[in-house]
């Protein structure tokens, strides 16, 4: 039977998974502003654009370009599809990414299918890549993730389940930031919202839309924290 309720909560494994994401966020936010998390900011960026990418191509749109800028920018050009489905896409799609991610790395099974689709993914993104950043970015990560497999495979360093699991928080973390910056604290006109609030024929603006999106953000990192715990019960 599974654990819903979460009774006798918590044991040891349990407690490891929420001080560990605990301790991923202190040090995510510490260092927001330095050099050292810019490689996992510019991944966030992809896996947003990808997600506008994906959104299209299940609406039946075809995707004709993506970019990642240096200055953790992102813009994905498509033709055709929904729109309003593919605007929202790019937000909420990071959430999403940041619970898979946490969900895999409560086992090392899942995380290894987690790191090697990923993998595939920035594979798979070099064909579609617009700038030569997001070429780098998808070369470095795959190299990125080789290694941790290798020393996860055949030495003691077993740290791929926390490397899974910091790009979840990672992930979970900036979509909120996205939002708020981009629609709260410096109100970007050309932003997701923004143009969703166009195109939508609900009474809201980008703001509102924004605060929408933030809160459902926080509904996927905290049902990501929910959810290991019950597979970790």
């Amino acid at each position: 039977m599974v654990n819903w309720q979460l009774k006798n909560c918590c044991d040891r494994d349990q407690k490891l998974f929420l001080a560990t994401i605990g301790v991923f966020t202190v040090v995510i936010l510490a260092l927001w502003r330095t050099v050292l998390l810019t490689p996992f900011k510019l991944i966030t960026v992809f896996l947003h654009e990808t997600s506008h990418a994906l959104a299209c191509k299940l609406t039946c749109g075809q995707v004709e370009g993506m970019q990642v800028r240096a200055d953790e920018g992102g813009v994905t050009q498509t033709r055709g599809g929904i729109y309003w489905v593919i605007l929202p896409a790019g937000y909420l799609g990071s959430s999403f990414w940041g619970m898979v991610f946490i969900l895999a790395s409560t086992n090392l099974l899942t995380a290894r299918i987690a790191a090697g689709c990923f993998a595939v993914a920035l594979f798979v993104v070099l064909f579609v890549a617009k700038n030569w950043l997001l070429r780098g970015l998808c070369v470095g990560f795959i190299i990125f993730l080789a290694i941790i497999w290798l020393l996860q495979e055949t030495t003691k360093v077993h740290i791929l389940r926390y490397v899974i699991l910091f790009i979840g928080v990672m992930n979970s973390l900036f979509s909120i930031y996205d939002i708020y910056d981009d629609l709260i604290s410096r109100r970007v006109n050309s932003s997701d919202a923004e143009k969703f609030a166009e195109v939508c024929p609900c009474p809201c603006n980008g703001v509102a839309w924004g605060v929408i999106w933030g809160f459902l953000s926080l509904i996927f990192l905290s049902g990501s924290m929910y959810l290991g715990l019950v597979i970790l019960s």
